[in-house]
């Protein structure tokens, strides 16, 4: 009854024609952004969030409009990994390993909409649990005191470094650069300004959407002024797109197990798209055994990803709405917006501001029936606009972020910090070093010291009481699993990169 009382009240918030109207054109950028090669939906919300300023949308406002945008870039991403073989974002790699052989066999079409059908079923699934896990989390999370979410905050710094990356040393280094920067200002309680260099305008800190926007957008314009626009231009040709009934019906059970752990995959903070990806791409290889073409073009191998990573998407919301914990790079964007419209993620917001998050939940729910109509009778127009050459696309790119940023500051000294935080995010792609982590750094380093702190005020200094509880045992522990079984299971992780490397042999 009270998920009902709960669904109302997000429908009255949703179901108006200004939030419909946000919703679709969240959803049409989103896709545009998500199918252009090396963007993905963390840079494309971070893109976006000034624009949102800009337009002086409010808080459930522009959370609609950036949702329906991840959502989005989340379907969007599967365009150029069928069609050209280049992942649109790393959570549709995966896709590339049999869309692309289903394309070169004359099935682009066919692996665009079972794509695009398990993109529907894996967001729509996930969307429904979000409805029905959230509320449930929230309530444990009031069980969580400054020991527990010290654990917590840990356990998402050494999953980014463990499962969700490719090299931990890196990551760790990411978290490290993202945790000192998060020290800048004046300390919360001595009062004191901390590595402020005497810059008054430091004294409160980095601002996140200065650093976000910075690390995202301004680095992908100085990484295109390096390449010098090459290979900006993408050409595509693409046959009729039929409805291939009889694929849909035999990757439909494919589609729900992957759904189920995509959606697992997404809730564990850090992980996200990716793993969600990848578990359902193997899961479903392993069912399939020798009786299966896993790529060289196997249905299932498009359906399996695309309803994992998307599934993981929604899953991500979970922690990032219920313990303020992002689940994955774009929920960490996500959580800096929230943080700077003065909304507290929590298990309080889902007492003291239930519009915000039940808006949020339905505008989802709408956003994904949108997305299905997008993404199969007109994804033609999505592959044209894929041939817009970046250098028309990238003025825009850094317009948007200068504007919005200005209206939203009013400081000259942010746009300068904006341009910096391009430069570092830029020296860090070049050392392969990944952005996400300093952004977790920068957004949960003052939450981490306080809890540190306040443990240490209620135990006397005894470090003993951070394992005080099961709840902070058992996060530790899968902190520590995290980032040690990777080491163990890296072999499988590079398995799945063989057929495509034969396919370019």
């Amino acid at each position: 009854m009270e998920l009902l009382h709960n669904l109302a009240l997000g429908f009255s918030v949703a179901v108006n024609p200004f939030t419909l109207m946000l919703s679709v054109i969240g959803c049409f950028l989103g896709t545009i952004i998500g199918a252009l090669p090396g963007l993905g939906p963390s840079n494309g919300v971070a893109i976006l969030i000034p624009l949102a300023f800009t337009l002086g949308l409010d808080a459930t406002s522009a959370l609609v409009l950036l949702t329906s945008v991840y959502y989005g870039a989340m379907y969007g991403g599967r365009i150029s990994s069928i069609l050209l073989n280049i992942p649109g974002d790393e959570p549709a790699l995966m896709t590339t390993l049999d869309g692309y052989p289903m394309a070169k066999q004359g099935r682009a079409g066919d692996a665009l909409v079972i794509s695009g059908v398990a993109s529907f079923v894996g967001a729509l699934f996930a969307t429904i649990g979000l409805m029905l896990v959230a509320p449930l989390v929230a309530r444990i999370a009031y069980l969580f005191g400054p020991a527990e979410y010290f654990a917590l905050y840990l356990l998402a710094f050494t999953t980014l470094g463990g499962v969700g990356s490719k090299n931990q040393a890196k990551a760790a280094l990411g978290a490290v650069i993202g945790l000192g920067i998060a020290m800048i200002g004046l300390d919360n309680t001595s009062g004191m300004p901390r590595f402020t260099g005497g810059n008054m305008h430091l004294n409160d800190g980095v601002d996140f959407l200065v650093a976000i926007v910075g690390l995202f957008a301004i680095t992908e314009v100085f990484s295109f002024i390096e390449s010098h626009g090459k290979d900006s231009a993408i050409g595509v040709k693409l046959e009729k797109v039929t409805l291939p009934v009889k694929d849909l019906i035999a990757t439909s059970g494919v589609m729900l197990r992957s759904s189920v752990i995509g959606f697992i995959a997404g809730i564990l903070p850090g992980a996200g798209a990716s793993l969600g990806s990848f578990l359902a791409y193997t899961t479903e290889k392993g069912i399939a055994g020798p009786k299966g073409f896993f790529g060289k073009g196997d249905p299932r191998g498009v359906a399996a990803p695309e309803a994992g990573n998307n599934a993981a998407a929604g899953g991500a919301l979970i922690p990032m709405l219920t313990l303020g914990v992002p689940g994955s790079g774009t929920t960490a964007v996500l959580l800096a917006l929230l943080m700077t419209l003065n909304i507290t993620p929590g298990p309080t917001l889902f007492a003291e501001q239930p519009e915000v998050v039940w808006g949020l939940i339905v505008s989802l729910l709408i956003a994904n029936f949108v997305l299905l109509v997008m993404n199969i009778p007109m994804v033609k127009i999505f592959v044209r606009i894929l041939q817009v050459p970046a250098y028309v696309l990238m003025p825009g790119v850094t317009m948007i972020s200068f504007v919005g940023i200005y209206s939203l500051t009013g400081s000259y000294f942010d746009l300068v910090m904006m341009m910096a935080f391009g430069a570092l995010g830029y020296f860090l792609r070049k050392l392969e070093v990944p952005t996400v982590p300093v952004i977790m750094g920068i957004l949960l380093g003052n939450q981490m010291e306080d809890n540190l702190r306040r443990a240490m005020v209620i135990s006397d200094g005894d470090w003993t009481y951070l394992l005080s509880s099961g709840i902070s045992v058992g996060l530790w522990v899968a902190a520590i699993a995290g980032f040690v079984a990777p080491f163990f299971l890296r072999r499988f992780l590079k398995k799945p990169a063989a057929p495509m490397e034969a396919l370019e042999d």
